[in-house]
């Protein structure tokens, strides 16, 4: 109708945040097909110091004789306040604002005066302080039909102090439900058992059960997450009257990268694998633009493999993953096993919560996606030649341009014509171009056959005649000391490989002038000859393939034609991931042009979604930029977080316990049992072999320049960017990792001992202890403490 008011089947997007929390969420759901009583938000335009103008009120008058009119030619209306800072993801203002209910007609005026008014009160400019919003609020006001109710209540979708999703919670009283506000009136209690709704509480509303938990379930799909519902019942007709977000479940405020995906619920996250390729703290724009790519290859809504994100660190969701099991009758413990090589071993005395999916709405979205995925993968497996011959080129390319742009423009459509959709082209190619689905099967195959020491020998040789990727920036230092390779095709073809290569706030190796020549001169110091190391593990992989083709003559073709096989796939998948971080690069050199051009010197704190705003020239985003790098480096303060997290997890609290363990947090974590002999550690057979040697614990990898050849090498762990190190290390042991991971891959291949996600060893080993590493067992023996 006008620009001051805005019935809710008129309210569009552009209007949202003006019409504040409340109005905007009514009427989405209005318009929806959501239950809710018909009304229409005043707009804060409508307002002046005074109160309400009187052009608005003419707007106003018009909209109630609708309402009026549609509802029979007599009505009560409620007066909600809708301020801009309510019911948001950061707080809740419910209660703190006024409300006026059954008010007739003649009266509404009064009524919005009397919420305005509500925006001096005392009480609000206490919340208001506390919850940082210090200046005056802007408010909408909501008008609405008000709804004689018999019964209303409130509705949580989530346990709002577990989170656990295993049912919804909620609570009505007789009558208005300001009742059940004020605590006037004993509530009734009542659940709605997921997956189906149910019911469980007093007879008179089970009739009405079903049809809340469905639009309740609705809910939750439509706006993301877990939902505070309240609601009410008139004439045997179900009303909505409001939803908002569980603000103890929100998991993150974007303004001010406040991360914590473990709030949303009861479920088991492991860092396992994905904590050995991304070890740092993410910033913003790492974990926005890993998100972006997860959800691109999403198997189910709610899982992300790459991009779980607590304070900055990187997990994943192994219940999401593991839920999906009972639904088509397999067992938990098989689909555990079934997991194990890739996220490690859950102890069985970890409980693993389940979602309560509904399985018939599972089966179509893993159909539907499942349909594009294998799209994708075929996409993938076609083109992967592609961008493993064509990646460089481009990368020189775009990095030419980069150099060459100065505007803001220019860099705009370079990152949404080029960058972006290449990066997604390749993550693609590498994720669904070189599975290692078959690696896990033949390994599991050959354990039952020959037992798991004499299997992570025969799986010894991936790098074949080829070489691998992950083992290039160890081998071209060996070639430069030989005069086999020129220190400027070394970082051509490596610079970009890094223990950081995930994160592009951090400068890679091509960028440090003084990298070469510190790689060189320790590998020179240690006297280590890889190829030596080389040899010396093909004849142990030799010899193993002698002993199975004794034991299993009929088989022999069998494993060979298998180990073919797994070898391409390997090389494949490393060649691929490696073509894939040089795009990463090419990122942080954008980002750092786009600072360069618009005077930002914290740029990675942006989200990468704002990337475009910003070059459009929407700056609204940079007043948030300081506080997410103060919270960025509050979570670099935090120690290595646990390889198993159960439940909602708060790492600042945790990392105050003096006894706190670094394998499990969770509401049994005092009652699990360590290790039963306290001078043996347990872990994953990651390579196989046995020596006695001396610890040296290592923090980070910016501390390898203290690691003397022959000490065992002791940290939280590895990846591609530690492989030069490798050789000095008389054996390895990892807290994070799983028989397919980094430090028991390259192990293997260089024949070094290997245990790897024991989940304790850096909170138990100290520098100096002295141990035999059996990483044919996966065992630890400490002999002596210095």
């Amino acid at each position: 109708m006008g620009n001051f008011v805005k019935h809710f089947n008129e309210l569009t997007p552009e209007f949202y945040s003006a019409a504040g929390g409340k109005g905007a969420m009514l009427a989405r759901m209005f318009q929806g097909v959501y239950p809710v009583p018909e009304g229409f938000v005043i707009l804060p335009s409508a307002f002046n110091e005074q109160g309400l103008d009187n052009s608005a009120w003419q707007e106003i008058e018009a909209y109630l004789k609708d309402i009026i009119k549609n509802s029979g030619g007599s009505a009560f209306f409620a007066v909600r306040s809708s301020g801009l800072s309510e019911d948001s993801a950061l707080a809740s203002f419910a209660g703190e604002f006024e409300t006026v209910l059954n008010v007739e007609a003649d009266k509404v005026r009064d009524a919005i005066h009397t919420v305005f008014k509500s925006t001096e009160s005392e009480r609000v400019k206490v919340y208001s302080s506390v919850h940082g919003f210090e200046e005056r609020h802007k408010i909408a006001v909501v008008v609405q039909l008000m709804v004689p109710s018999e019964l209303s209540g409130v509705l949580f979708t989530a346990d709002p102090i577990t989170g656990s999703h295993t049912s919804m919670a909620g609570n009505y009283v007789h009558g208005l439900g300001e009742q059940l506000v004020s605590g006037e009136a004993n509530a009734n209690p009542f659940r709605l058992m997921r997956p189906k709704g149910k019911y469980d509480g007093p007879k008179e509303f089970k009739q009405y059960a079903e049809e809340l938990f469905r639009y309740a379930n609705n809910l939750e799909n439509d706006y993301n997450g877990p939902q505070d519902i309240e609601w009410a019942l008139a004439k045997d007709k179900l009303y909505i009257l409001q939803s908002r977000p569980v603000t103890s479940l929100r998991t993150i405020n974007y303004d001010s990268y406040e991360i914590n995906e473990s709030l949303d619920g009861d479920f088991l996250w492991t860092n396992n694998n994905v904590g050995e390729a991304i070890p740092d703290v993410m910033t913003p724009f790492t974990w926005s633009l890993i998100r972006e790519l997860d959800i691109e290859c999403q198997r189910i809504t709610g899982y992300y493999l790459w991009s779980g994100n607590i304070c900055g660190r990187v997990y994943t969701n192994v219940s999401m993953l593991l839920s999906i099991m009972p639904q088509f009758g397999l067992s938990l413990n098989w689909g555990k096993q079934l997991i194990g090589d890739v996220f490690g071993n859950i102890p069985n005395d970890i409980e693993v919560p389940l979602y309560p999916f509904e399985k018939v709405a599972l089966i179509k979205e893993l159909i539907q996606r499942g349909k594009k995925n294998v799209k994708r993968i075929k996409e993938a497996q076609k083109n992967k030649q592609y961008y493993l011959d064509f990646t460089q080129r481009w990368c020189n390319e775009v990095l030419k341009q980069i150099d060459d742009f100065n505007s803001r423009q220019q860099l705009l459509d370079l990152w949404l014509n080029e960058i972006r959709p290449y990066v997604s082209k390749l993550w693609n190619a590498w994720l669904g171009g070189a599975s290692s689905t078959t690696l896990v099967t033949l390994r599991k195959r050959l354990i039952k056959m020959v037992g798991e020491e004499e299997a992570n020998r025969l799986l010894s040789n991936v790098r074949g005649d080829h070489g691998l990727e992950s083992l290039g920036p160890l081998m071209g230092i060996m070639e430069i000391t030989k005069g086999e390779l020129s220190r400027e095709d070394y970082m051509a073809q490596y610079g970009h490989r890094s223990p950081h290569e995930f994160e592009m706030s951090i400068p890679y190796p091509i960028e440090d002038k003084e990298y070469l020549d510190k790689q060189i001169t320790e590998y020179k110091k240690s006297g280590v000859d890889v190829e030596e190391l080389l040899q010396k593990q093909q004849e142990q992989f030799r010899q193993a393939k002698e002993r199975f083709d004794l034991r299993y003559p009929a088989k022999r073709k069998w494993l060979e034609k298998n180990l073919s096989k797994i070898r391409l796939t390997a090389q494949d998948r490393e060649s691929l991931r490696s073509e894939f971080v040089k795009t990463f690069r090419v990122i942080r050199c954008f980002m750092l042009k786009l600072g360069e051009l618009t005077q930002i010197d914290n740029v990675f704190f942006l989200y990468c979604f704002e990337v475009p705003d910003l070059l459009r020239g929407d700056d609204s985003m940079l007043r948030h930029l300081v506080v997410r790098q103060q919270n960025y480096d509050l979570y670099k303060t935090l120690p290595v977080m646990p390889q198993f997290i159960r439940g909602r997890f708060d790492p600042f609290m945790w990392a105050r316990e003096e006894d706190r363990r670094i394998d499990y947090f969770g509401p049994r974590t005092k009652r699990l049992p360590c290790d039963e002999n306290p001078q043996v550690i347990k872990g994953f057979p990651g390579a196989a072999g046995k020596i006695e040697g001396n610890v040296r614990l290592l923090e980070s990898f910016a501390e390898t320049e203290s690691f003397l050849p022959g000490e065992i090498l002791v940290t939280s762990t590895t990846n591609v960017g530690w492989t030069p190190l490798f050789p000095k290390a008389a054996a390895i042991i990892t807290d994070i990792g799983a028989p397919l991971s980094h430090a028991a891959i390259v192990a293997r291949e260089l024949g070094i001992p290997a245990v790897v996600g024991c989940g304790t060893a850096t909170s138990r080993l100290k520098t100096g202890d002295r141990v035999i590493v059996d990483g044919g067992q996966g065992l630890i023996e400490i002999l002596s403490r210095k």
